[in-house]
């Protein structure tokens, strides 16, 4: 009885071992059915899938792996390449345009400097004239006030073109912003170099050209003058955008109107000390200066203000 008990345990072991070593021969040849990556299985198939991340399975139903759409291969916006094609696009015309009215404002330089130069030339001694200290001197001074005259006769253009560039990626409520801004800047900027130009250089060259004597001649030089006088220009059309700089800055909650009403004796106070910078040093110069930027931080509480109810009335 024990030799036949004992055969048994030896039969029922063998034919466990065999049953595993078939199961394990079964999984074997399903995973060499396994799908590779890439292809895609069919839906009824249950045996183990291998995708392209190397999990197996997922939750998509039918063991199928998930296929990009059209809105995922796309992706949002233009790629870099379209955007560097569209800005070398935009920068080419700008500077053809800009090189095309450069030739032409150099044609007329000696007209444009003459401009420039006349609320100079009215008040200097009699027999004084603009001198040059260098050969190529006069040469690059008209190559100078040729190319600044091309910018500024040009930046219309100039700033349409990156309207052209920057306008897709922007939303409405932004772009309605866009236009008027652009107006008003080009207006007070224009509007400060005229103020410049008109009143403050009169006064401005009777007071330096005072020193002259007759010991002391005044000999102005071309590209010192120009230095100058654009240096100014430029500084005044600076100083009279501040009421678009104070729209930005209430636009981002950074000042408000009561805040900009609490400061203004301390206001006062930079814009005569701005003032005492830029101009000569004489008391008239200075109070010259400083009265339209006392009368553009008034402006630029109103626009804040102004501002400030839009937004309120929207919400």
């Amino acid at each position: 009885m024990s030799d036949s008990g004992a055969i048994k345990d030896t039969d029922s072991n063998m034919l466990l071992d065999s049953s595993q070593e078939k199961f394990v021969e079964s999984m074997h040849g399903e995973q060499e059915q396994a799908y590779l990556p890439g292809i895609t299985p069919p839906v009824n198939n249950t045996s183990l899938i291998i995708t392209a991340s190397g999990n197996g399975g997922n939750n998509n139903g039918g063991g199928i792996p998930p296929t990009m759409s059209d809105d995922d291969e796309k992706p949002y916006g233009m790629p870099l390449l379209e955007h560097l094609s569209e800005l070398r696009k935009r920068l080419t015309k700008c500077i053809i345009v800009i090189g095309v009215v450069f030739i032409t404002c150099y044609s007329i330089s000696d007209i444009l400097f003459h401009y420039l130069a006349l609320p100079l030339i009215t008040v200097m001694p009699a027999d004084t004239k603009l001198i040059f200290t260098s050969v190529p001197e006069g040469f690059f001074v008209y190559l100078k006030i040729a190319f600044v005259a091309a910018l500024f006769i040009t930046s219309p253009y100039i700033f349409y073109q990156i309207w052209l560039f920057i306008s897709p990626g922007l939303y409405d409520e932004e772009k309605k912003y866009i236009l008027p801004l652009s107006i008003c800047s080009a207006a007070f900027f224009l509007g400060g170099a005229a103020f410049c130009y008109f009143f403050v250089f009169p006064f401005v060259f009777v007071f330096f050209m005072s020193y002259s004597t007759d010991t002391i001649v005044a000999m102005p030089s071309l590209s010192n003058y120009l230095s100058f006088s654009l240096k100014m220009l430029v500084a005044f059309g600076l100083i009279f955008e501040m009421p678009l700089f104070a729209f930005f800055l209430g636009k981002m909650n950074l000042i408000n109107a009561e805040k900009m009403r609490s400061i203004r004796k301390y206001a006062i106070l930079v814009v005569f000390i701005v003032a005492a910078i830029l101009t000569p040093p004489d008391v008239f110069s200075q109070i010259l200066m400083a009265i339209p930027m006392l009368i553009l931080y008034e402006l630029s509480i109103w626009v804040v203000a102004l501002s400030a109810g839009h937004k309120e009335k929207r919400k």
